[in-house]
């Protein structure tokens, strides 16, 4: 009964992590991180008055403790985000933003599909951008114990980017967990890929020009190519040893070449021309679902899918972003 005990100590622990934390103990947390925020070098005036606005959510800590990548089957969790209505927006989108979206993707050298998947998986295309005081939230994870120490630098980063008026504070609304704009960055990744790509003088992740080229700039940084397949939905034959069938994001293990996989995979001529690239086995419903076949669904990805990847470290979401890029490419 792996889905259901893992439900009851979802639940258990959820009910635990919603009532140790009172008013008072995080009232202590905010004066000593304005203490050490000063320490960090930002300014009395943007720690005090944005620190000592925040809010405890307890929300906040409920998301983080149920996400769906860590629930929802594949076929479900794929489904949900890659529909003929979330494509058709996607078209509507780029046909009224084609020339800036095309001139994007060429100067980056990024596919225009991938960034309009991405955009659509983030955000619905700017149109859920997140109704969460920002600042609260990553206050409130800073806080909070399970990753406080990732939390905590990305607040004082995202409280630096405030202090050289890269980010205007009042804009700061977006998801649970921190991330901003129409492609969901996180501080850290605001202060390393953004771009004021209309040289306007500030940048803002939830226009198009800005958003997009950031995300570009961020891809192309990671690595994306367009000439790489991200993945290949396969059958499994039933002798391949389990050592090659990764089920979490963390880091793939027991690479190989596509050569040496087709052995296990039926069907396999269709990965003829890919026979030198780097790849690895994914198996992602063997830890969540209950009674899951080994074996399937399967996935052989390549090193496109491992770069969404450090994006946001979720095998679904990977395969969703790569899916829907599919479906543009048969659309545009």
């Amino acid at each position: 009964m792996k889905k259901i005990n893992l439900f009851i100590l979802f639940f258990i622990f959820l009910i635990k992590s919603t009532h140790v934390y009172s008013s008072d103990d995080f009232d202590v947390w905010k004066k000593n991180f304005i203490i050490y925020a000063k320490k960090k070098g930002i300014s009395s005036s943007t720690a005090n008055n944005l620190i000592n606005n925040s809010k405890f959510l307890p929300n906040v800590i409920k998301y983080d403790r149920y996400q769906p990548e860590f629930y929802e089957d594949t076929k479900t969790y794929i489904s949900k985000r890659t529909s003929k209505k979330k494509l058709n927006s996607g078209i509507m989108l780029y046909k009224k933003n084609n020339k800036i979206i095309n001139d994007i993707s060429k100067k980056f050298n990024v596919d225009e599909k991938l960034l309009l998947s991405l955009m659509g998986i983030e955000t619905n295309f700017g149109t859920y951008l997140g109704k969460m005081d920002i600042i609260s939230s990553l206050a409130t994870l800073s806080f909070d114990k399970r990753r406080s120490d990732f939390f905590t630098e990305e607040l004082i980063i995202l409280l630096k980017l405030v202090d050289k008026k890269i980010i205007d504070p009042k804009t700061l609304y977006g998801s649970w967990a921190g991330a901003f704009g129409n492609f969901q960055f996180m501080p850290s990744t605001i202060k390393n890929y953004a771009i004021d790509y209309n040289n306007d003088g500030f940048i803002d992740l939830k226009n198009t020009e800005d958003s997009f080229a950031s995300a570009a700039n961020y891809l192309n940084n990671l690595g994306w190519k367009n000439e790489i397949p991200c993945f290949y939905k396969i059958n499994l034959k039933p002798d391949i040893p389990e050592k090659y069938l990764n089920t979490s994001a963390k880091k793939l293990k027991n690479t190989k070449k596509v050569i040496y996989f087709k052995k296990f995979i039926k069907d396999s001529e269709f990965l003829n021309r890919f026979n030198d690239l780097e790849s690895a086995i994914v198996t992602p419903d063997i830890d969540i679902v209950e009674n899951a076949n080994k074996f399937s669904p399967a996935y052989i990805v390549f090193d496109n899918y491992k770069l969404i990847l450090k994006w946001n470290r979720s095998l679904r979401f990977a395969l969703a972003v790569c899916t829907l890029r599919n479906h543009f490419l048969n659309e545009l």
